[in-house]
């Protein structure tokens, strides 16, 4: 089953984006510059309360209607009036609705903390909120000072090999890159044309939710998703719900030894950011190897602009820089990137979301 998702113009979306902005930026001249910057400190504590709210399940527990206090906490869990603390401070925040009644219900907000909401934000909640993570971002000034990432020196390994000795982590953090592709999926296919590719390799496309909307929206091409066997396992049963199983080739491996042959594009969606430049470099370099001569490369990133406003990229470049050594990078920098493996740069195509696609062909 496919989520619809409602795509703007992506004009309409900067558009949206600037007025945000200033908006943000009138807020802060309204309020002293010491409250207004203690209320950015203070974030992280809404942050914690919302992760705490997916883990105990209170939005699934009121997916079927206002309930009580009491029979809400005995629902998950927890201390009635620990609970109802929570919720007091998340309502304030927007999140949940109290009733006349006394009693507690989900708004448009808390819905999306469902674990079978269409567009589910309870796994990135969790995932974010983990243990793990907020551990590593108490060392942020570790990474700023030296430039490297801070998980080798915690754990001992490098993230990913942490990721395969935790496989609730690891499911963690898979579910949430599958929900999140639900908000911007929809917004690369609506920005990007892919009919004119019969066949379409999603180069560690995971679970395969980007590979299913774009051939639902190209009915005349295949597709080739290729990952790692574990991150594999539950792509048969995504593929099937979509209704594109039959046009879908599932092939195991590395994109570090190859990449599957015979594609008329090959898709790479959030790979490059993973990775510094000499490991992006290698995966490209597969890529080329694997592409041939005609086929055309379409990576989907956060493409840093060239203004001060507030980007997601900018923060997700920090999570890159923390958790992997890698980047996010701008316009110029995917362009020498691609040419040191082999491509060059055509143009990079704006979606309504933060994610851009940066299309290239072998030079």
């Amino acid at each position: 089953m496919s989520v619809i998702v409602k795509v703007p113009p992506p004009e309409l979306a900067r558009a949206i984006e600037w007025i945000r902005h200033h908006l943000y930026r009138f807020h802060q001249r309204l309020t002293p510059a010491p409250a207004s910057m203690l209320e950015m400190i203070l974030a992280g504590w809404t942050s914690q309360a919302v992760t705490v709210a997916a883990e105990l399940g209170v939005a699934d527990a009121l997916a079927h209607g206002p309930l009580a206090i009491d029979e809400l906490a005995t629902r998950v869990d927890a201390d009635a009036d620990a609970l109802r603390r929570l919720l007091r401070a998340l309502i304030s925040r927007g999140i949940f609705r109290n009733r006349r009644d006394g009693r507690y219900e989900l708004n448009s907000l808390a819905d999306t903390l469902r674990s079978d909401a269409p567009i589910s934000m309870n796994w990135a909640a969790r995932f974010y909120g983990s243990r793990e993570q907020r551990e590593r971002w108490t060392l942020l000034v570790d990474s700023v000072r030296t430039g490297n990432a801070v998980v080798a020196a915690l754990r001992g390994k490098e993230s990913f090999d942490y990721f395969d000795e935790q496989p609730e982590l690891a499911e963690l953090f898979n579910h949430t890159m599958t929900s999140v592709s639900a908000m911007t999926d929809a917004t690369v296919v609506a920005g990007y044309d892919f009919n004119a590719y019969p066949t379409i390799v999603d180069v560690g496309g995971g679970h395969g939710p980007l590979l299913a909307a774009i051939l639902a929206a190209a009915p005349g091409s295949r597709g080739v998703l290729y990952d790692l066997p574990r991150v594999l396992a539950e792509a048969p049963n995504l593929l099937r719900e979509r209704g594109v199983a039959d046009r879908v080739r599932i092939a195991e491996g590395s994109f570090f030894d190859s990449v599957p042959g015979g594609g008329d594009a090959y898709v790479l969606k959030n790979i490059m950011h993973d990775w510094p430049d000499e490991k992006a470099v290698q995966i490209l370099g597969n890529v080329r190897t694997a592409a041939g001569s005609q086929a055309t490369v379409l990576l989907v990133e956060f493409v840093i602009p060239n203004h001060d406003r507030d980007f997601a990229g900018k923060w997700v470049d920090l999570e890159m820089m923390l958790n992997l050594g890698a980047r996010e990078r701008t316009a110029a920098e995917y362009r020498d990137l691609l040419s040191e493996a082999g491509f060059r740069m055509t143009r990079v195509v704006q979606t309504a979301s933060p994610l851009s696609v940066v299309e290239a062909r072998p030079a």
